[in-house]
Parts: C-alpha cells; sequence; structure tokens
C-alpha cells in the first residue's frame, strides 16, 4: 500500500468524489467543492490546483495533457494543464449531473452521460456544442465504454429504469443494438486484448459480468459484492481489473489472458476468477 496524498490530514470538510490516473505518474483529485488536485505519485506532492466548478466533480477522463471534468453543476469542464487558462472549453447542454465521461481512444471525440438520462458526443476542440444528442436511456447514463477495435463505437449502460447496455456508432443519430442485463448498469469497461466488455451492476444483482461482443453472450458472471458495484478500474496492461461497491470492499479479479500474437495459444489461468479456457 502506498500513500499518494493524505487528504485525512486536512482541515477543510471537503471529501474526494473522484480519482483518474494520466498515463504517467499524476493524479487528478476531484473534490466536493468542486475543486480538482493534480497530484505527482511519483513525489506525493501536490503540483496543481484547479478551480471552476460550483459543485462536487464525479467524474474526470484524460487526453494527453487535457483533463476534462464533469460536476453536479451539469457542465463540463476542459483543461490543457500545459496552459495557464482557467479551460480551454466549457461544454453545457446536461440538466442534471454529468456522472459518465470518457474520451474515445483516437482523442477525437468524448462521451458525457448524464442523470438526465442523456447520453451527448462532443469534439471540445472544434465546438462547444454537441455533436450527437442521444435519448433512448430511461435512467441515469453513469456506464461509457469506447470500443479499443473499432472507432466511433461506444457501449453506454443505463441505470435501474433501465437496466440495458446499448451499442452506438457515433456516426449514426440511433443505437444499433441495446442489450437488457436485468439489473442496473453501474459501469462498463471494454478490454483491449479481446473483443469483449465487462459490466458491474446494482439492484438487484450486484454482479460482475464478462460479455462476448457482439452477440452478448455471457462468458462469466463473477459474485462477491454485497452491495452496488459503482467503480470499475483496468490495469494497464489489460489483464486485471478492479471493482469497489458500496459494503466499502475492494475486489481484484483476473480476466483476461495476456495480448498475444493470433499464432500463440491462451495457457494463463486466474485464481480470482475463471481462467481464459473457461469464460471463452
Amino acid at each position: 500500500r502506498m500513500t499518494v496524498c493524505n487528504y485525512q490530514q486536512r482541515q477543510s470538510q471537503e471529501t474526494i468524489t473522484s480519482v483518474c490516473w494520466q498515463q504517467g505518474a499524476h493524479l487528478a483529485v476531484g473534490m466536493s467543492s468542486g475543486r480538482i488536485d493534480i497530484i505527482n505519485t511519483s513525489t506525493s506532492q501536490k503540483i496543481r490546483s484547479i478551480e471552476g466548478h460550483l459543485d462536487r466533480v464525479g467524474v474526470m477522463s484524460w487526453n494527453g495533457s487535457c483533463l476534462c471534468s464533469g460536476s453536479r453543476d451539469r457542465s463540463i469542464l476542459c483543461r490543457d494543464l500545459n496552459s495557464r487558462n482557467p479551460y480551454e472549453a466549457k461544454l453545457v447542454g446536461h440538466r442534471q449531473e454529468v456522472c459518465g465521461l470518457k474520451w474515445s481512444y483516437d482523442g477525437k471525440s468524448l462521451a458525457s452521460g448524464g442523470n438526465d438520462n442523456k447520453l451527448f458526443i462532443w469534439s471540445p476542440q472544434h465546438s462547444p456544442t454537441e455533436t450527437r444528442r442521444y435519448a433512448e436511456h430511461s435512467a441515469a447514463v453513469k456506464a461509457i465504454a469506447w470500443s479499443p477495435h473499432e472507432d466511433g463505437i461506444l457501449a453506454s449502460g443505463g441505470g435501474t429504469a433501465d437496466q440495458t447496455i446499448r451499442f452506438w456508432d457515433i456516426n449514426s443519430p440511433n443505437s444499433f443494438k441495446s442489450f437488457n442485463t436485468g439489473s442496473q448498469v453501474c459501469t462498463l469497461g471494454w478490454s483491449r486484448n479481446a473483443n469483449e466488455l465487462v459490466s458491474t451492476h446494482g439492484y438487484s444483482q450486484n454482479q460482475v459480468v464478462v460479455w462476448k461482443y457482439p452477440s452478448m453472450t455471457r462468458l462469466a458472471t463473477l459474485t462477491g459484492h454485497s452491495s452496488r458495484v459503482l467503480y470499475l478500474a483496468m490495469s494497464p496492461d489489460g489483464q486485471n481489473i478492479v471493482t469497489g461497491a458500496g459494503e466499502e470492499c475492494l475486489r481484484f479479479w483476473h480476466i483476461w489472458p495476456k495480448k498475444k500474437e493470433p499464432q500463440e495459444e491462451c495457457s494463463s489461468k486466474g485464481t480470482m476468477s475463471p481462467s481464459c479456457k473457461q469464460i471463452r
């Protein structure tokens, strides 16, 4: 265990509401006040504090040196950390809290989801207005994942009243596929090592599920959490995930084998989840 920055020693009543790694040593820490701290994790020093939001920062996403953040104040602020400008773009469109945010792998498009049940696509480098507005979900859109295998393909998941995973081609005005999971969709991740997704769920099943894309065949169901599985992060090598739930428990899962050349055989076995042979 490593302590990056000890906020418990501070006198403020602020709480941490989000964290997001930049590729490298920088960690963005979103606060309940709307402030964002940038921490150099190799030195455990705060190198910058960024103001601008009027309420808690619930989601963040990096694109190189550009950090975009979504807030309960309903706005998205995009900042270049190489610039001293307050922000490079302010994106306003959601009517409730921004609860999902993710840059595409090519760095050209930003997807945002809101408690207003909307999914927006933005191109902040070119316009402060959304390029696509999707309204097919019937609950909050917190879960967002871009495909690392096909440009412009996006998955989103809806909350308790929706329970579906929808797939979008951002060049099209409608979803091209939807799948009812039977449970609140809290987070989504799209594997880089295989064309598969992992979803985490809340009411009523509190599961972690691995799906084959595009058939949406269920490959594995991982249980152990006793509350909504609200958080998901993938390891840099694409083999492991960590999930966090309302019972204040983190669970680590080995899901995918190391990315191999097509001629190589799958031989890795996991100890905390099914081996690759069992789920594929």
